[in-house]
């Protein structure tokens, strides 16, 4: 008996090398150069409180943030079948991913916030981090999370600001494009941050030229050699009784040979910046993935194909990358419902064309129709329709030819 013992715990013993063995072999072997490049820890290269402060302080920087993060939002997720890989978290059942995606992530939040929370995030900092904790989802704030690598596998572990450690089975992560790591994505804002600094200072010169009263480069000339006491006397008559800011309508009288003379002959007008600051805000808008003509408005025939090619380029990519996150951690596959969203869909007419001509051509019922539309299925309506054959039999499309006819009649 003891005989038996040893020499199947040496079977078990063996077996677990060779599984060891083939492990190593299909891990990368490269990671541990990868893990002492990219850092033990990696965290957010982001300035958030610069970009926080473009997004509430930037009228076109806030318009085109919330535009994808709303539109991105509206998006629901369609739960499909297992997948034959692994999923990260198992055990989890399909009506529950399906709860969590798409109307409740937790207790306390709706899944509209929720996604919202997210997609700034992934805008801003370039990454989404999400606590699962087998029952629940909760966003944190992806500038306060740090990536800890690990020179074997991948990652070795997360903490949110070096308090709490979260292990890799535990977050999803999202990750916006980066070709400077492999581990954290960047911000969209980043290539626009030269663009809105710029624009920033154009607002912050507009608004000092009104404060300083808005009369650029003014000198009084004095025939005579004035004193300092006398120059500041004059300095101060001037700034209280003629001020702009103030009015300006009390009127001043200059004696003593005293003349005012213009510095520049530069008006408010040329100060405006008004063409300088909409090839700014267009520059922005591009570099968020917003075409500039979706907010100009107006009567024209090209918004509706820029609003479509708005969800295409820049919406639904980032609803994908958000699904294939949770498709890769809950082992089910995550695809965006898109059956009601607007932009998306062709005309009605279009459309109603388009499902008739599928219908009465036999080559999809009329539920399945009413299926891609939305719509509930109907009692009596999922046979095929034979299409009627207009040179034969309706019922035996293959006979063909004209109608036979009966003896005795020509």
């Amino acid at each position: 008996m003891g005989w038996f013992n040893t020499s199947k715990d040496k079977r078990i013993a063996a077996l677990e090398a060779e599984l060891e063995d083939e492990l190593e072999t299909k891990l990368n072997p490269a990671q541990s150069i990868i893990s002492l490049n990219e850092g033990d820890s990696i965290a957010s290269r982001e300035i958030i409180f610069n970009y926080r402060k473009q997004y509430e302080s930037i009228e076109i920087v806030n318009r085109g943030v919330n535009m994808i993060v709303d539109d991105s939002a509206e998006i629901k997720s369609a739960v499909g079948e297992a997948l034959d890989n692994t999923a990260v978290y198992k055990g989890v059942r399909r009506v529950t991913v399906d709860r969590l995606l798409n109307r409740e992530p937790n207790p306390f939040q709706d899944i509209n916030t929720f996604r919202r929370n997210l997609i700034i995030d992934l805008i801003i900092d370039g990454n989404i981090f999400i606590y699962f904790d087998g029952t629940h989802l909760y966003h944190l704030p992806a500038d306060k999370v740090t990536i800890h690598s690990d020179p074997v596998t991948y990652v070795d572990y997360y903490d949110y600001e070096g308090q709490i450690k979260y292990f890799p089975n535990e977050i999803i992560h999202v990750k916006e494009n980066s070709f400077f790591s492999i581990y954290r994505g960047i911000s969209r804002l980043r290539p626009a941050t030269r663009t809105m600094a710029l624009l920033t200072s154009m607002r912050g010169f507009q608004d000092n030229f009104f404060k300083n009263g808005a009369v650029p480069g003014l000198i009084i000339k004095s025939p005579n050699t004035l004193s300092e006491k006398i120059k500041e006397r004059l300095l101060k008559s001037w700034q209280m009784r003629y001020s702009p800011s103030g009015g300006g309508r009390r009127p001043l009288l200059l004696d003593g040979g005293l003349e005012v003379a213009s510095l520049t002959d530069i008006n408010f007008k040329e100060l405006d910046f008004q063409a300088s600051i909409a090839d700014n805000e267009k520059i922005i808008l591009k570099a968020l993935g917003v075409p500039p003509i979706l907010l100009d408005g107006g009567n024209n025939a090209n918004i509706r194909p820029n609003h479509r090619l708005f969800y295409l380029e820049t919406v639904l990519p980032i609803v994908r990358k958000i699904n294939f996150a949770f498709e890769r951690f809950f082992g089910y596959q995550v695809k965006e419902d898109i059956t009601d969203t607007p932009a998306l869909q062709p005309e009605l007419s279009e459309q109603a064309s388009y499902f008739a001509a599928l219908v009465n051509g036999g080559i999809i019922s009329a539920n399945e129709a009413r299926e891609l539309i939305g719509k509930k299925p109907m009692d009596g309506h999922d046979e095929i329709r034979i299409p009627a054959n207009v040179a034969g039999s309706a019922v035996n499309p293959s006979e063909g030819g004209r109608p036979k006819e009966e003896e005795g009649k020509k």
